[in-house]
């Protein structure tokens, strides 16, 4: 007899990508703003964090405006963790719904907003869940040079990406379970032998009642795009005619379908019911969606929609009818301004032009709060002979709020590769954690992390799953660090072209 063959089913749901900071969650501090030695994936950095954490404090109060915050220390200091943890403790996951067709509209809304007697009738074709948080736009300063577009054009498009937009408004619904759906048939208005739909009659059934419901012909039309069919639970947006599916109702579930189903409950509450919507967009996304010229039908139009579009500038008259706008609903309680974070890394390479501008931008109303993040000392400011600190000028410096950060002790070292390990799902003995803790001293922590990887890799071809010390000094005979590298140049010279 055979022996009967089982196999485990691998699980489809997807992992999350492990980045560098993964691991931050926050700045690690307690209710009173002192820093937890090791909390929300932070080690050490105590005084940075606490100062972070004031400036987290002075956002919320609103009185950060028209400042920056300058992180300075040596590479691998905890800049780019710090910076990320401002963003997080500014603003928690909630969840809320995005618009696919928003922009479109909201480029024709903008400046006819008054002929359709308010903001709420041209919100429309709300489908797409997704998580929304206080935006967090980083770059580096090298990405400012670019042969199509203008240094100081770049830096405000970062600016405008790293303030959102959260407009709340009221919808008409009606949800339900599809009872019955039968498309009425007319004869059609060109003649000849072929029909056309003049209505379509829908049956919607919720847990309080149901009601039948004569629809347009073209929300026919949306209804074959969703493939809706009689058990299905959809609603349908009074205004729009837009047309969701949601799933199929769960009274259907010892259904046997080739095809897997998600399976909803039967919605509660009456089938024609109002749902709060939440929006959430970025200024640029307005910016731009009102920027990009609507094509013709001719053929030249349409070749010229298809080729990949050449990167054109915003004007500022524009941004300056959009801001107008976003402060009309803002003032009518429609809308929040959400300021984001707007991370610039490497600040040393902009040069004086892209200072001078960022001088005017930190002015302005609607201003995201920027971080500055650099590891140079005293040196020269990009395109000048002028030596000036962290190679920016002495008076945009004025403007800052400088945090320090410090080099790692050899044992806040050792908990951050510990934490590191946790993250990739390694596991590495204390042993071996003291060995990498050395590598990191005389090298960089940085290179020190990413020895683990390797050294899991070469644990495994060993038959083990822990890491031991024998597969870190295999793994760091393999792979050298940049002061090695620089030593072996210095030392073999002659060796290379130069």
């Amino acid at each position: 007899m055979d022996k009967m063959k089982i196999e485990e089913v691998q699980s489809t749901a997807k992992k999350q990508r492990i980045a560098t900071h993964t691991h931050i969650k926050g700045l690690g501090l307690d209710p009173t703003g002192n820093a937890v030695p090791l909390a929300a994936g932070f080690v050490g950095q105590a005084e940075a964090r606490e100062a972070a954490g004031l400036v987290v404090d002075m956002i919320r109060q609103k009185k950060m405006a028209g400042r920056a915050l300058l992180l300075a220390g040596p590479p691998g200091t905890g800049k780019t963790a710090l910076a990320l943890g401002i963003s997080q403790e500014l603003g928690s996951k909630v969840l809320i719904v995005f618009s696919l067709y928003f922009l479109m509209y909201l480029k024709f809304a903008l400046f006819y907003a008054s002929s359709f007697g308010g903001i709420g009738n041209f919100f429309l074709y709300i489908f797409l869940l997704h998580y929304f948080q206080v935006p967090f736009c980083p770059m580096v300063g090298s990405e400012v040079y670019s042969s199509e577009v203008k240094k100081t054009e770049v830096l405000m498009e970062n600016f405008r990406r790293a303030i959102g937009l959260r407009i709340k408004e009221n919808k008409e619904v009606y949800e339900g379970e599809v009872t019955e759906l039968s498309p009425e048939e007319t004869e059609s208005v060109t003649g000849g032998y072929g029909k056309s739909i003049s209505h379509v009659i829908i049956g919607l059934k919720t847990v309080k009642g149901t009601k039948q419901l004569k629809l347009d012909p073209t929300i026919y039309d949306a209804l074959i795009k969703e493939k809706v069919a009689v058990g299905d639970v959809i609603y349908i947006e009074a205004n729009s005619g837009a047309v969701k599916r949601v799933g199929r109702s769960d009274a259907f579930a010892t259904e046997f379908d080739l095809e897997a189903e998600e399976y909803v409950p039967l919605p509660k509450g009456e089938v024609h019911k109002k749902k709060e919507i939440v929006q959430d967009v970025t200024l640029h996304d307005l910016d731009a969606a009102n920027a990009r010229p609507q094509g013709g039908q001719d053929i030249l139009s349409l070749m010229g929609q298809m080729m990949k579009p050449r990167k054109t500038e915003i004007t500022d008259k524009l941004r300056q009818e959009i801001n107008k706008v976003v402060n009309r609903y803002i003032d009518e309680g429609v809308a929040e301004l959400v300021p984001g974070v707007l991370f610039i890394d490497e600040v040393h390479m902009l040069d004086m032009e892209c200072f001078s501008y960022l001088n005017r931008a930190l002015e302005s109303s609607l201003s995201p709060i920027v971080i500055f993040a650099t590891n140079r000392g005293i040196c020269n400011v990009r395109g000048t002979d002028m030596n000036s600190p962290h190679g920016i000028p002495v008076d945009l410096l004025d403007r800052l709020v400088i945090i320090r950060t410090q080099i790692y002790g050899p044992s806040e070292m050792i908990q951050i590769l510990a934490i590191r390990a946790q993250v990739e799902e390694l596991v590495v003995d204390e042993e071996s954690l003291a060995f990498l803790g050395e590598i990191g001293q005389s090298t960089s922590l940085r290179h020190a992390v990413q020895l683990l990887s390797p050294a899991s890799i070469v644990a495994k071809m060993n038959g083990r799953d822990n890491i031991c010390k024998a597969d870190l000094e295999e793994v760091s005979k393999l792979y050298i660090d940049a002061k090695s590298s620089a030593k072996i140049l210095q030392e073999q010279q002659e060796k290379f072209i130069s």
